[in-house]
């Protein structure tokens, strides 16, 4: 078992639940054509229409991450600074040595062989040329990174030494070895070493590293870039719900969600329930993966399938075993090019993108594959009877404590989560190891604070 360390009360304690509704007696199905609001009834045909068997979770993951791995490997060249979060295509290699010349390690005095040594007027500062060479007995200061003049063979801390009273003499209050506190040209390495190997994350640390090494730029792997398209006659981008219209709730969350995985957000388009409008969009977007909001159901406005039928795309997921978020599906339409149709519930369509978009990203990009772990609930959680569930939790201490409204079209369970619980088919005892999924926010798991 690997859990988070604890984390101080906050007001999320308000929404820390104890998840004890009874499984539903049949399977319900997510049919929201929405973005928070119920989802409207489907006709008796579509309800009455025999269903394929729906993917298990995990299955699902497998296939969009193949997906993904399928896909041909791009590279660009970009600025140090358009680089982080990307792989590296090639190995980092030092195109200098690293110090590049002798430096001092310390703020104090460089001194030649044994001492007393006399002080030399002046002093070496970083980034100025050193002093004229030191002869044996002779002493001058020197700064942290300046270069070591010629003849010097150690730098005394500045508190390891003491001058007489005229200010003529350096004396050491303890042994000085030779070579202490010099870093001696190509320490770190030499020009020409294979500093990180193709496939290494860039993170800020890699980015010091190819700067101090030489680079101006790096050829990584570039970020998917994703398009967004929302899509519903009732959705409202300002005010007040009224009349039947809601507010669009995946509109403004969806594109930082993609973010955080990974992606370049292109765009993010609103539709109304238009077939033709549809097609067009997913036909002539230039994005690497298009994510579509509801429309994922075969009720009289869903026009997701139909859509990617007369596109000639090949589907890859269609229904995932996962509550919420059954009707999610995944599509291939073309080598280079997916669609992720997320259900229009908000939690719903969370579930979409961690459980699909988020390997398929992943794997497109070249990134390396989270550490899976898992951690104890500290309460018991209701399962459903076939499919398994994500339900938002929080770290407390040793133990994930289950939130709050977490029905598909709510956010105020997850909006106080740092990860979702993995509960099985069935259900999971208080106590019980499930598998944890950090949300992207979250910094302290095993699996988090990526940067990108």
């Amino acid at each position: 078992m690997t859990a988070r360390s604890a984390g101080a009360d906050d007001g999320s304690d308000e929404a820390l639940a104890l998840l004890r509704e009874a499984p539903p007696k049949t399977p319900q199905r997510e049919t929201p054509p929405t973005a928070g609001g119920a989802a409207e009834p489907e006709p008796p045909a579509a309800r009455q229409a025999p269903r394929h068997r729906a993917d298990a979770w995990t299955d699902a993951r497998a296939v969009a991450a193949r997906a993904g791995r399928a896909v041909p490997v791009r590279s660009h060249r970009v600025p140090l600074e358009s680089a982080l979060g990307e792989i590296l295509t090639e190995p980092l290699t030092a195109l200098t040595d690293l110090p590049s010349f002798d430096t001092s390690a310390m703020d104090g005095w460089a001194v030649a062989g044994p001492g007393p040594w006399r002080v030399q007027d002046g002093g070496v500062l970083a980034g100025h040329a050193a002093a004229g060479t030191l002869a044996d007995g002779e002493a001058v200061r020197i700064a942290t990174g300046a270069r070591i003049p010629s003849g010097a063979t150690a730098v005394i801390r500045s508190e390891h030494a003491r001058s007489d009273e005229a200010r003529t003499q350096l004396h050491a209050d303890r042994v000085v070895l030779h070579g202490q506190d010099i870093r001696p040209r190509g320490q770190e390495c030499r020009s020409g070493d294979v500093l990180l190997p193709a496939t290494a994350l860039v993170t800020p640390a890699v980015l010091g590293l190819a700067a101090a090494a030489g680079y101006d730029e790096l050829s990584t792997v570039p970020r998917p870039r994703a398009e967004i398209l929302v899509l519903g006659d009732e959705l409202l981008t300002r005010g007040l719900p009224h009349d039947g219209l809601i507010r669009d709730a995946l509109g403004p969350m969806l594109g930082f969600w993609l973010r955080a995985l990974g992606a370049e957000v292109i765009g993010t388009r609103r539709l109304k329930d238009d077939a033709g409008a549809l097609l067009t969009a997913v036909t002539g977007s230039s994005a690497d993966l298009v994510i579509t909001t509801g429309g994922t159901a075969s009720g009289p406005l869903d026009h997701v399938h139909p859509v990617l039928r007369t596109a000639g795309a090949e589907l890859l997921v269609d229904g995932v075993a996962v509550r919420p978020g059954h009707p999610m599906l995944l599509a291939r339409i073309d080598v280079a090019k997916h669609l992720v149709g997320l259900p229009g519930n908000p939690l719903a369509a969370v579930s979409g993108l961690l459980t699909l978009a988020e390997p398929l990203l992943r794997e497109v990009a070249r990134r390396p594959t989270p550490m899976t772990y898992t951690a104890p609930l500290r309460n018991e959680v209701q399962g459903h009877p076939h499919d398994s569930r994500l339900v938002p939790v929080v770290h407390r201490a040793e133990q994930v404590v289950p939130l709050h409204y977490n029905g598909p079209a709510m956010l105020r369970g997850v909006a106080a989560a740092d990860g979702l619980a993995v509960v099985p088919p069935g259900g999971a005892r208080a106590g019980e190891e499930v598998e944890i999924l950090d949300l992207p926010w979250a910094q302290a798991g095993p699996g988090g604070g990526c940067f990108t």
